[in-house]
């Protein structure tokens, strides 16, 4: 079977971003709106969970309200993931994030994890999730992320295909980067599980999960935040409004979002702004070795 060569350091080391205003680091905070469609990609028989869809909903109709009057308050804007299916279920969500001014990036459609579909099925996945932003008001979404962080080449093709400007689901540098497989390359803003609310607190009847201390949250994303400035790279951090939207959590992101905004020395941005901003300051993306057989 061919492989691929080895790639190239994704980001010269001497790259300098030079953030707006003279900011020494950018920061986007991005959350996955997944409500029921969370569930429901896991499995037909979660369509009868009616429990474990409320503690989506919760995101909704709690964390939503909670997480746009927050960054209202410190006048940051932020990315937010919407799968089709909630899109479709709650436009009027939809409406909020994007009166509040803030991005709307493309999720899937029913949450399903590429790695374990077809490749009919995440053809739908990307073009159905498409179609129900468009419906529910949202513009054409400058970028995706990928069901838990899974990646795949049929999806990666779907991306360029569809001209996507970036991909927020590797994890190959902490520094905006071309992502790289079979030729084609995409804008990539990485991305982190340390740097992800769910492993803290993710937690369901079959699997279990963690519950940390809520103070965690705040200790190790600040010290991300400190050490990115340091090297005048960006951040991004990701949230689930079911889970950060819980009162005891929410009032460590309230904590960090106000250190952050308040202390002048970040750029905080959506990732398109981010995006945008880095694209001309990168060298082109590499062009890869022909794949060699073993």
């Amino acid at each position: 079977m061919p492989l691929p060569a080895p790639a190239p350091p994704p980001v010269p080391s001497g790259t300098d971003f030079a953030w707006p205003s003279g900011a020494e680091a950018a920061v986007s905070f991005t959350f996955d709106v997944d409500a029921e469609a969370g569930w429901l990609g896991e499995g037909e028989a979660y369509a009868r969970r009616l429990t474990t869809l409320s503690e989506g909903r919760y995101g909704v109709v709690r964390g939503m309200p909670r997480i746009l009057r927050l960054l209202a308050e410190h006048g940051v804007r932020g990315t937010f993931f919407v799968p089709g299916h909630t899109a479709e279920l709650y436009p009027g969500t939809v409406a909020d994030i994007l009166e509040a001014g803030h991005e709307i990036a493309h999720h899937g459609h029913l949450h399903l994890r590429s790695d374990q579909v077809s490749a009919a099925e995440q053809r739908a996945e990307i073009e159905k999730g498409l179609a129900a932003l468009t419906a529910a008001g949202a513009p054409v979404p400058a970028g995706y992320r990928s069901t838990s962080w899974e990646l795949t080449p049929e999806t990666f093709e779907l991306l360029v295909e569809h001209g996507f400007g970036y991909d927020s689901s590797c994890m190959g540098d902490d520094r905006p980067y071309y992502e790289t497989y079979g030729g084609r390359s995409i804008l990539e803003l990485p991305v982190h599980w340390s740097l992800d609310d769910w492993p803290r607190y993710g937690w369901n009847i079959d699997a279990g999960g963690n519950t940390a201390a809520p103070g965690e949250l705040f200790t190790s994303w600040l010290a991300e935040y400190e050490w990115a400035r340091a090297e005048r790279r960006h951040v991004c951090y990701t949230m689930h409004p079911e889970v950060i939207g819980r009162p005891q959590r929410f009032a460590e992101l309230a904590r960090l979002v106000e250190a952050v905004a308040g202390d002048g020395r970040a750029w905080t941005a959506p990732l398109a702004d981010v995006a945008a901003h880095v694209r001309p300051l990168l060298p082109p993306p590499p062009v890869p070795a022909p794949a060699v057989d073993r």
